[in-house]
């Protein structure tokens, strides 16, 4: 039996498991070249970047949303999982919003207890203002996650309890400065509670209106504040209160 000739021009090969042609060279003489196979497969993340993964997108969802109207279904749809891998590690919807919720005190606790650095009222009040309005503005989903409303907020955990540790660290600084100037410094509290609620209400404001700039807000802030305190009466009274002559 004769031996069987190379096709003239081409011979077979494989891709993958299958054998496709390649051509030959001048002489006839066939040539081999292996092209290694596509993969399909998708890398996987490990459990940490999966579960960073799922707290950046339910951050958004809470923000866009609020608590009640977020579902789990959501969120692993637009993590493209399936909804055991979000029970898996959190628990619920109520696990996973405590973890987000939890992540934005802290944070902006830590960026205010940094920045809360002056010895001077005034300049305290510059940057606790500042500050706020920077996270606004930074950490915008994050704010709007911590002033909406849930039933599952404690009252350790919103805020409002930031708001709490940031007026404890300024009541401390006016109560020296009340002590310096003759005033009771048992009211540094009273006064430290007024002036944060009021940066804080101002911010909340300010998150819808975006106006105008926040140095410009920041600076009308401390000045209602600051000449407010400048000008502090040792016993104020209320005038509807007085009696007419």
């Amino acid at each position: 039996m004769s031996a069987q000739l190379p096709r003239q021009g081409g011979t077979e090969r494989r891709r993958g498991d299958e054998m496709t042609e390649v051509p030959g060279d001048k002489a006839g003489v066939a040539r081999r070249r292996t092209v290694p196979a596509k993969s399909s497969s998708r890398v996987r993340m490990s459990a940490a970047q999966r579960r960073e993964q799922l707290i950046s997108i339910a951050r958004q969802i809470f923000a866009e949303r609020g608590f009640d109207a977020t579902s789990i279904e959501e969120v692993a749809a637009r993590a493209k999982v399936s909804k055991p891998v979000v029970y898996e590690h959190f628990g619920g919807k109520e696990g996973l919003y405590a973890v987000v919720v939890d992540r934005e005190v802290r944070s902006l606790l830590d960026r205010i207890t940094t920045a809360l650095t002056a010895g001077h009222p005034r300049e305290l009040l510059e940057q606790a203002a500042l500050t706020l309005l920077t996270y606004i503005e930074e950490e915008t989903s994050g704010f709007r996650v911590l002033v909406r409303e849930s039933p599952l907020m404690s009252a350790t955990g919103n805020f409002s309890s930031v708001m709490n540790d940031v007026a404890h660290q300024v009541e401390h600084i006016l109560g020296a400065e009340f002590s310096s100037r003759g005033y009771d410094p048992k009211l540094a509290e009273l006064y430290s509670q007024a002036l944060v609620g009021m940066v804080a209400l101002t911010g909340r404001w300010w998150l819808e209106v975006r106006k105008p700039r926040k140095e410009t807000v920041a600076a009308h802030l401390v000045n209602l504040a600051w000449n407010g305190l400048s000008h502090l009466e040792a016993k104020p009274g209320l005038i509807t209160s007085r009696k007419p002559g």
